[in-house]
């Protein structure tokens, strides 16, 4: 279609992404949140831009090994037991991925989208200067374990073939070297060099910043109740604060997007993964690299103008309380590993609704009900990192541009 007016619904980092696409080809653009801009799971996560997570969640093994300890509180998987049939099916769904070769499939997916990804934020940041605390210092796997540390050598193995993913390994007398902020109990660490961080709510606010100058309205606390349509063609949206009117609709809600399944005809399979995190000053002896403590899943952010731990997956719902036994797992967990792991005072205490797909691929498609209407999302962990990609894709899906990359495996037929 030509360029008119498009209203996406969601202003986190896919909805902001796709609007620096679609204000390029000349798109009317305006993005519409129900909240504040940015203030959801875009807003305090730990900002890893991770080529290195090609490798999805549903492998050979997760379910064997994770699963039963996920009713431990203390655990860093955690489900809230409940009676919820969509959560089981989804679970039920994963299983039935943990397999060698649709683990490798949906890898080179989700691959394609992170490496495009990670290039396109380079230019995008030095092009327009934007003021978001971009470094490029890799991220390391950091193992208490001896055995856990050179049991990843086959993890490097395979990403390596498959991907050309690779990571540097280091004994625990050369991770100390490298990263002096560790304490004594490493057994070693993996660099991966071909990844970088960023602050998100400083990348956000500069982002909004540049669209702003560039034409697109950004209306919060606005919304989305219901399509209006004539046939299969939606003509406005209903609202909090009245109607708008468009050509066409881009549904950007992340984790929040089941909840319009009436509204779009299909039944989307995400459930909200709760992550948390805890930003403070930076510690005096504070660490040079971005570190996840993989055998205990804290990931640690050191920015530029402050310092964060973060991490955790709890499948609850759609649960707003922040459970403070999974704050205090992230203070405990990298004071296992860290000579300075935290500082006072404690700036934010947040949670966010990860976007989880049980296949681990988001969904860029168009609504089956409607043919003006497009949705992307379910990125699981991975929406900061894959938002370029998903932007540059869903910009030429609704264009009818010939795609970069195939969109088939990002569709919602998959789920049929």
């Amino acid at each position: 279609p030509s360029p008119g007016k498009i209203i996406i619904i969601g202003s986190g980092i896919i909805g902001t992404a796709c609007a620096h696409e679609l204000i390029q080809r000349d798109w009317q653009v305006t993005i519409i949140d129900k909240s504040t801009f940015a203030s959801q799971c875009s807003h305090a996560n730990c900002g890893f831009i991770c080529p290195s997570h090609a490798l999805p969640l549903p492998a050979p093994g997760a379910i064997s090994k994770t699963f039963w300890k996920m009713f431990r509180k203390n655990s860093p998987f955690y489900i809230k037991p409940r009676l919820s049939p969509s959560l089981w099916h989804w679970f039920f769904k994963f299983w039935r991925r943990c397999k060698h070769d649709l683990m490798l499939e949906t890898a080179k997916h989700r691959a394609d989208l992170l490496n495009y990804s990670y290039d396109a934020y380079e230019k995008l940041i030095t092009t327009h200067n934007l003021d978001c605390e971009y470094q490029q210092k890799g991220l390391l796997f950091v193992y208490g374990d001896p055995h856990h540390f050179h049991e990843y050598e086959k993890t490097n193995n395979l990403t390596r073939e498959h991907f050309g993913i690779e990571a540097k390994p280091y004994d625990a007398a050369q991770t100390l070297a490298l990263e002096p902020a560790l304490n004594n109990n490493v057994a070693g660490s993996w660099h991966y060099e071909c990844d970088a961080h960023l602050r998100p709510d400083r990348l956000m606010a500069a982002w909004r910043s540049l669209l702003e100058k560039q034409g697109v309205t950004i209306k919060e606390n606005c919304e989305f109740l219901a399509f209006e349509s004539q046939s299969n063609h939606a003509t406005k949206i209903r609202t909090s604060t009245g109607h708008l009117e468009a050509d066409h609709f881009l549904i950007a809600t992340g984790a929040t997007t089941p909840l319009l399944n009436k509204q779009l005809g299909v039944n989307i399979p995400i459930q909200p993964g709760k992550g948390y995190s805890i930003t403070m000053p930076r510690p005096n002896i504070c660490p040079q690299h971005p570190i996840i403590f993989e055998e205990i899943k804290v990931a640690v952010t050191p920015m530029q103008s402050g310092y964060r731990l973060g991490s955790t997956m709890e499948f609850s719902g759609y649960d707003t309380t922040i459970n403070p036994k999974r704050l205090e797992a992230l203070k405990s967990g990298a004071a296992k590993f860290l000579q300075e792991p935290y500082t006072q005072p404690i700036e934010e205490e947040w949670f966010g609704w990860r976007p989880m797909t049980y296949d681990g691929l988001p969904i860029i498609d168009h609504s089956p009900k409607f043919n003006n209407v497009t949705i992307a999302a379910g990125h699981n962990m991975l929406g900061l990192s894959m938002a370029p990609a998903t932007a540059l894709l869903t910009t030429q899906l609704i264009n009818n541009e010939t795609p970069f990359l195939n969109p088939t495996p990002y569709s919602l037929k998959r789920f049929r």
